[in-house]
């Protein structure tokens, strides 16, 4: 009896810790597909702060070649 109240006292908190292991496993397996697509489109695009930005860029660029000449 002794051995079975042992095994319980062990595997007792186990049983209440793994099920949060594999919660988040299968939470990160289901997340990274669409972190991934996420991240790829993120880098495909251009967003419009960045456009403005290398607008501006280019106008400066353009503006330091005419004063040159």
């Amino acid at each position: 009896m002794r051995m079975v109240a042992r095994t319980l006292v062990v595997l007792a908190p186990a049983a209440l810790v793994l099920p949060g292991c594999v919660g988040k496993i299968v939470t990160t397996a289901i997340t990274a597909p669409i972190k991934v697509a996420s991240k790829t489109v993120d880098v495909l695009t251009t967003s419009q702060d960045e456009a403005d930005r290398n607008r501006g860029r280019r106008e400066r660029k353009a503006e330091e070649r005419g004063h040159d000449d």
